[in-house]
């Protein structure tokens, strides 16, 4: 099972996640739409995992605050993951945000507070035990995060940077059949 996880303010049902669903069949991919809350968004992904885990291989790919929940969870399950643009400081760029916040999908609103960006730092991995089990996909033009935070973060990941590009990874489909590989779904 491959479960995609969304960035800030984004939706299972986004452009990356029906992407990720066609390509992979609906039927092995989990798009969840997610809480802004950190905490709630943790628990739900810890608990598709091990729902998941019960019966086959879990694989995840991150997009953005995805991508920083992704690597939390593939060190605590010890799963392959795969990185979009990911956000690696989440705590200091939306700190940027608190106060109203949009979802990107639908439009709707939220209230992005101090105590949300506090609840991401218990989130980050300090240690990584093994990192041949990520890929980093970076895209130079990101006009959000910065993707050499991401590379120096990860130095020693299978990484790939796409000159140009933006935040949203451009002609991102033109990478699935490089994640299969990764995960090794032939």
């Amino acid at each position: 099972m491959i479960i995609y996880i969304h960035g800030f303010g984004g939706s299972g049902e986004g452009v990356k996640a029906k992407i990720v669903r066609d390509y992979f069949k609906e039927e092995r991919v989990l798009a969840p739409s997610l809480s802004y809350v950190p905490e709630l968004a943790i628990q739900t992904l810890t608990e598709l995992i091990r729902l998941c885990k019960e019966n086959e291989e879990v694989y995840l790919i991150g997009s953005s605050l995805g991508g920083y929940y992704a690597l939390y969870l593939a060190e605590r399950f010890d799963l392959k993951v795969v990185l979009l643009n990911p956000s690696i400081y989440p705590y200091k760029t939306l700190a940027l945000w608190t106060g109203q916040a949009r979802n990107f999908y639908d439009e709707s609103s939220f209230m992005w507070s101090e105590e949300h960006v506090e609840m991401l730092k218990q989130y980050e991995v300090s240690h990584l035990s093994s990192q041949k089990n990520i890929m980093l996909l970076v895209q130079s033009g990101d006009e959000t995060l910065d993707h050499r935070e991401a590379v120096a973060r990860l130095p020693k990941v299978k990484t790939i940077i796409d000159e140009g590009g933006s935040h949203s990874f451009e002609d991102f489909s033109s990478k699935l059949h490089i994640i299969s590989i990764f995960f090794e779904l032939f």
